[in-house]
């Protein structure tokens, strides 16, 4: 059951602050962020961003927006014949989805004392140009209004917080909306559970002085834990333990840094449980799917045999060391005694050249195991919320024919936008065909 409205402890509201925005929150960062749920009038299930910031959140809720629009029971064939209200129904489904996945059930959910913009403009802001010049987002509060009206609702159960979540929603699309959602999501998971969470409980999870959402609170919203780093599991480092993503995410993540080689984007992220994935660039996120379920593979022996077969092979090369060959079969739970892996590495390594290739390893290991194919052609499709970097200032989604190469070719490669080094790290020999020839842009 529900517990009625009540207002925030003052030392709450505080720790909260300093856990997302630090000591140093400018009012033009957080003005930034005080924008609500708003569809774009060209595409009825895509949300729109204002400003730069945000869109750590909102690129999380557009991609389970579009997970509960293409793969519920009832999926959407056309996104063009959504309703404004189915459109509202995915935008609730897709909150609630996160609430649930950070929750350990119960759940706190944030309002204002009274919302700047009256409940009745509803239409407008669900209708509200590219531009964003609703009077709902002209009446945005500053920090120390907004924190000063804070008001919450504590729901001991999923139909509780179902059926708030329902009455509130106008709340959450009016001008307030994205941080109530945040904070709501914040007090659910629990402050002291995140700082166990993250790396540097001492770094906000928005940057006070640029705005910009960590990795951490991205994590947080496809994941439902805060963890900084976007590889598989945990790393021992220099006896540091550094927390990665350990179980296959709701929604993904690709990311341009893995492409400049400044981090290693783990199977978890990139092979989520539907075709869907948040796109980080060096200051933004956007959001890349498919209708084709096929995409994502379900977890095998082989599959997770070749991806830490891979970790001993990081470059590509198809073979590893015969020296590590006991530590791989350590890593797979084999045998991994020492007559039995000299044994082995004699029968791999028959030439004695120091390397066993992973053909061989797999046919011995592995043999009669088989990994479902992946579609050898499928169309993507991309949003951007930011209706300065779409084509005509229209946020809509944009399409491409992608298609499969058998084997990585050495070319000169034609397409060195961001978006193909992104795609490459996930498809090494993805091939793509742009709509109309207009390549998105990932900022």
């Amino acid at each position: 059951m529900a517990e009625g409205i009540a207002s925030l402890d003052p030392g709450i509201i505080s720790d909260v602050k300093r856990l997302l925005w630090g000591d140093d929150l400018k009012e033009e960062v957080f003005l930034r962020w005080m924008q609500g749920f708003a569809f774009s009038e060209n595409e009825a299930t895509a949300l729109v961003q204002y400003e730069g910031g945000p869109c750590a959140v909102i690129a999380p809720v557009q991609g389970f927006i579009i997970k509960n629009a293409l793969f519920s029971q009832r999926p959407v064939e056309d996104f063009s014949q959504v309703t404004v209200e189915e459109s509202t129904e995915l935008l609730l489904q897709a909150l609630c989805d996160i609430f649930i996945h950070v929750s350990s059930g119960a759940y706190t959910i944030l309002s204002l004392e009274q919302e700047s913009c009256d409940s009745n403009n509803q239409s407008e802001s669900s209708n509200q140009s590219e531009a964003g010049q609703s009077s709902c987002k002209k009446s945005r509060l500053d920090q120390e209004m907004f924190h000063s009206k804070l008001r919450c609702t504590k729901c001991s159960d999923i139909e509780m917080m179902r059926r708030n979540m329902k009455t509130n929603i106008s709340d959450y699309m009016g001008p307030s909306g994205v941080l109530l959602y945040l904070y709501s999501i914040i007090l659910t998971k629990g402050i002291e559970q995140i700082k166990n969470e993250v790396e540097d409980p001492g770094e906000p999870l928005i940057d006070g002085i640029h705005g910009h959402g960590s990795q951490s609170l991205i994590n947080l919203l496809i994941t439902s834990k805060a963890v900084t780093n976007v590889w598989d599991n945990d790393k021992d480092v220099s006896g540091l333990k550094l927390h990665g993503v350990s179980r296959r995410a709701f929604i993904g993540f690709l990311s341009f840094m893995e492409h400049l080689r400044y981090c290693e984007v783990g199977w978890n992220l990139k092979n989520p449980e539907y075709p869907v994935w948040l796109i980080g660039s060096e200051t933004h996120l956007t959001v890349l799917f498919s209708k084709n379920r096929n995409l994502v593979i379900t977890e095998t022996l082989e599959s997770n045999a070749r991806r830490i077969f891979q970790t001993f092979d990081p470059e590509g090369n198809g073979f590893i060391a015969t020296i590590v060959l006991g530590d791989l079969l350590a890593a797979l739970d084999l045998v991994s005694d020492k007559e039995y892996v000299d044994i082995m590495a004699s029968k791999l390594d028959a030439e004695n050249l120091g390397i066993i290739t992973q053909s061989s390893f797999f046919e011995e290991f592995f043999a009669g195991e088989t990994t479902p194919e992946v579609p050898k052609k499928f169309k993507l499709y991309h949003y951007n919320g930011l209706a300065r970097s779409c084509h005509d200032n229209k946020v809509m989604y944009h399409d491409c024919d992608a298609v499969l190469q058998d084997e990585i070719e050495v070319q000169l490669l034609s397409d060195v936008t961001p978006m193909k080094m992104v795609l490459l790290t996930k498809w090494p020999t993805i091939e793509v065909k742009w709509k109309d020839e207009i390549i998105p842009s990932l900022n």
